[in-house]
């Protein structure tokens, strides 16, 4: 018996088929409010209602989004794994404000990456939203933008939990695939959140802004534009943040984790003996 196959193993939280229906619901909704500016035609009703779109998008994706973490709780989650979230979900939401507004110095990222790696995408696409939606509360950043802040987190959370090896890459090789992927995915999280917020510049900046009557290829050459000069720096140091703290803590972060995932044993049912 090899060292790894003596080892208890981790499982993450299950995801059940009504559970991944609703993901993949919310995810296709969420693709469409995300990209609607690249791809909606001049000509079509979405682009003559460019100053609604974002609106009537935020407002879908509250419902959707609490939809598909009602269906996980239901399908997947018991007593041991709401503690759980409810744990990581207050550590991620005060992580959150030690680098508010200093240069993309957001600590949660880390704790998001590990998490979902561990307790699988399921767990990790409803702890991004709840501690995305936790955060917000304390920060103050309330708004139209959380709905899709909260979607965003979602996937990136998600995203580490479909990485591949979770029960036999250990080590050095784990932590460099996940500060490698943490890099990665803190651009894409920066990248789709500009697309949510690039509509509603308006003419405020009438050279990078989404032009309804534009076509296309102008529309991206503005999107990049924008997102080369408004926040490029700030999701450099997203991801530099993300990649020290993972190398440095991860480690020590996995093995705390995956402890307290064997003895909490998800899919063992809580039972109470008579006295």
């Amino acid at each position: 018996m090899t060292p790894m196959e003596g080892r208890p193993r981790t499982r993450a939280v299950r995801l059940g088929p009504r559970s991944l229906a609703a993901l993949c619901l919310v995810s296709a909704v969420g693709v469409a409010g995300f990209g609607w500016p690249l791809f909606a035609d001049p000509s079509s009703q979405v682009a003559a209602h460019a100053q609604d779109a974002p609106w009537l998008f935020a407002g879908l994706l509250v419902l959707l989004v609490a939809v598909v973490m009602a269906t996980i709780s239901e399908s997947g989650l018991g007593p041991k794994a709401v503690a759980m979230l409810g744990v990581l979900a207050a550590t991620g939401a005060a992580l959150r404000p030690i680098g508010a507004g200093t240069a993309g110095i957001e600590p949660m990222f880390f704790l998001m990456v590990l998490s979902g790696r561990v307790l699988g995408p399921g767990f990790g696409f409803v702890l991004g939203s709840v501690t995305m939606f936790s955060s917000a509360l304390l920060t103050g950043g309330v708004g139209p933008w959380l709905p899709f802040q909260m979607l965003a987190m979602g996937w990136f959370t998600m995203g580490a939990g479909l990485l591949p090896g979770p029960d036999r890459l250990r080590g050095r090789g784990e932590l460099a695939l996940l500060a490698a992927y943490g890099f990665c995915a803190a651009f894409a999280y920066g990248t789709v959140m500009n697309l949510a917020g690039w509509p509603f510049m308006g003419a405020l900046a009438s050279n990078v802004a989404f032009d309804p009557h534009a076509d296309v290829s102008a529309n991206l050459a503005r999107f990049l534009a924008y997102c080369l000069a408004t926040s490029l720096g700030w999701d450099l140091g997203r991801a530099v943040v993300t990649v020290v703290l993972t190398l440095a803590l991860g480690a020590t972060l996995l093995k705390a984790l995956r402890r307290a995932t064997r003895r909490a044993a998800f899919e063992t049912p809580v039972t109470f003996e008579p006295r």
